[in-house]
């Protein structure tokens, strides 16, 4: 009785298996993922806490590519605007966000 039972769970695989091969059976192998945590939004300037805050899905081998890309355009784009403004303040003498007290003066004591 028991040899029956295994002998007819084994062609069931078996046929079952041939069924998905040839087509015959529905086999959704990529199914639209899941998503577990809100949309990743960086605001138009992202700061340090912004970017520790990051969280990500995560998916079958590692994070959601779609929300790293994302991510990562967000933090590229304000790489290049602090990029942009060291170069204008290098053209212009001074560098960015510095204050009267901070630049050098040309006092000289004696």
């Amino acid at each position: 009785m028991f040899w029956v039972l295994v002998v007819v769970v084994a062609v069931a695989l078996i046929v079952g298996f041939l069924a998905m091969l040839a087509g015959r059976l529905p086999y959704d192998g990529m199914a639209e993922p899941v998503h577990t945590t809100p949309p990743v939004r960086l605001p138009e300037q992202p700061g340090p806490d912004d970017v520790a805050a990051l969280r990500f899905d995560t998916a079958l081998r590692g994070y959601r590519m779609d929300q790293v890309d994302d991510a990562l355009s967000a933090l590229r784009r304000r790489i290049a605007e602090l990029e942009s403004e060291v170069d204008r303040s290098a053209v212009d003498g001074g560098h960015p966000g510095a204050r009267a007290v901070d630049r050098p003066t040309d006092i000289r004591r004696g």
